[in-house]
């Protein structure tokens, strides 16, 4: 069964709908019915699944956005600073440890999301209670991570170009400190590793694979080899070179690089 990804906010994933006979592509805005009601979202891609080993129906695509949908949900936009601002006034009267960052109004008008980041499990009932009164509809805070957040409102990263995040990079996959060693640039300190999420730059990943696969061909620090100078001991890697540094073992203090 052919499916479609829809995405409907920028920090979401994207979920499962049946195209039927409707004419789509990648970018299509499409409005569908959910189990919390009226959305308008985004195709982002096309699957191939079998549909016996879904747990859940898929729904059907009720129609592609059209002028009118695309106006009401223009309207909706023009207000969101301003509720953003109202969530900000509110988590400071009941003094949150939370940073709101974003918001999405509901097609069918019924729902405000507001996003926020914070260090901690919080508790918003409160707050919650609050923006119901102010807002008289139903809300939901959905809390995100730093990385999420800086696909939402960022825009460029260190290296000048738009952040691959916000650009085509629809998962944010794992990236740990253990990447910047095997590609022998930890050397460069945290201010030049990070992006501006404040955690490690997800091109991180990118290379690792070529150097995991590189690394097999090295023999191990401290392995003992022969070398045109002599004997000695591997004290160091040069990966993209595929050479590597040896400390003799008649002089320990010089060392040569040799290719492997």
């Amino acid at each position: 069964m052919k499916v479609i990804a829809v995405q409907f906010t920028p920090w979401d994933k994207s979920y499962w709908f049946n195209p039927g006979d409707h004419q789509l592509k990648v970018g299509d805005l499409v409005i569908v019915k959910t189990d919390l009601g009226l959305e308008m979202g985004k195709v982002v891609g096309f699957e191939e699944i079998n549909e016996q080993e879904t747990e859940r129906k898929i729904k059907p695509i009720l129609r592609k956005a059209n002028l009118s949908d695309l106006e009401r949900v223009e309207r909706k936009n023009k207000q969101k600073e301003e509720a953003i601002n109202i969530c900000r006034q509110l988590v400071a009267k009941h003094n949150l440890p939370m940073k709101v960052s974003g918001v999405h109004y509901s097609f069918d008008g019924g729902r405000i999301t507001f996003t926020f980041t914070a260090n901690e499990r919080i508790d918003f009932r409160e707050l919650v209670k609050d923006l119901t009164h102010h807002f008289q509809k139903s809300i939901r805070l959905h809390q995100i991570g730093v990385r999420d957040e800086a696909k939402y409102e960022g825009e460029f990263g260190p290296c000048g170009y738009p952040l691959c995040c916000k650009k085509f990079l629809n998962k944010l996959g794992q990236v740990s400190s253990e990447f910047a060693e095997a590609q022998q640039i930890a050397h460069r300190g945290s201010e030049r590793l990070t992006g501006v999420c404040g955690r490690l730059k997800c091109c991180l990943r990118y290379e690792q694979e070529v150097y995991e696969e590189l690394s097999k061909n090295l023999p191990p620090v401290g392995a003992k080899l022969k070398t045109p100078q002599g004997k000695g001991k591997v004290v160091e890697w040069h990966i993209l070179k595929q050479t590597v540094s040896v400390a003799l073992d008649d002089d320990p203090d010089t060392i040569v690089e040799v290719k492997i």
